[in-house]
């Protein structure tokens, strides 16, 4: 799995408290946005969100100028349904309490802070971000194409349940035209322009490669011929 690196939204009115919340937070994440009050921290989401960008967490005070932590979590939540949140307020309000108990609250700390708990909140908070990434790159990475057989996106290899069916050069090179392709039907003379790089390579050689990988995944074949045209993998694929 690449790298993943973790991104935070600090959101803190206090000059004081925002300069040292920053500086434990970047020593747990990768990379820590720094907003003075709600409405800026909705704006700094919403431009991330556009950039298709997303924060892992999200740590805010509740008390604040021009918009308060309740309406800018409103404004989120709006955008990413599931966004992480921590609370840092300055007292523990009930009424604020009940409005939070329906979101990914994952810790509530009164200032002045107690570091040890908070740092041992965002570690924790970290550790989920990863294990959630961990998760979720391998079901991007993992195609199931049928209740047999799956395609691994990162090591090129097809599965017969658990086992590894083994191609050759040319059939391996043209499944993953064909995953590529999903959902299209693929002529004949594209493979031999891309696997072949001869459009003028004869159709017998295609036919041979081609009926030898259909030949290795007859358990329950997903390959569809179109006669007279090409081949396919048809939608939709599920992820694993």
């Amino acid at each position: 799995m690449k790298n993943y690196s973790t991104r935070v939204l600090l959101v803190e009115d206090e000059d004081v408290a925002r300069k040292t919340l920053s500086f434990y937070l970047n020593t747990i994440f990768d990379e820590v946005v720094v907003a003075c009050d709600g409405e800026e921290a909705s704006s700094i989401f919403k431009t991330n969100f556009n950039d298709n960008k997303q924060f892992d967490l999200v740590l805010t005070d509740l008390k604040m100028p021009n918009k308060d932590g309740i309406s800018m979590i409103d404004d989120i939540r709006n955008l990413v349904p599931n966004q992480r949140f921590i609370i840092v307020s300055a007292h523990k309000n009930e009424d604020d309490l009940l409005k939070l108990i329906n979101l990914r609250v994952l810790g509530y700390f009164v200032k002045p802070l107690n570091i040890d708990n908070m740092m041992e909140m965002l570690k924790k908070a970290k550790e989920e971000v990863l294990a959630d990434n961990a998760v979720s790159s391998e079901e991007n990475d993992l195609l199931v194409l049928n209740k047999i057989y799956t395609y691994n996106k990162v090591n090129d290899k097809l599965y017969n349940e658990e086992n590894i069916v083994k191609l050759s050069k040319k059939e391996l090179d043209i499944l993953k035209v064909l995953i590529e392709k999903i959902g299209e039907v693929v002529p004949v003379e594209k493979f031999k322009e891309i696997v072949w790089d001869d459009i003028n390579t004869n159709d017998s050689a295609f036919r041979t490669v081609m009926k030898r990988l259909k030949d290795k995944v007859k358990d329950d074949d997903f390959i569809i011929s179109h006669k007279g045209y090409g081949y396919i993998i048809e939608k939709p694929l599920v992820k694993k």
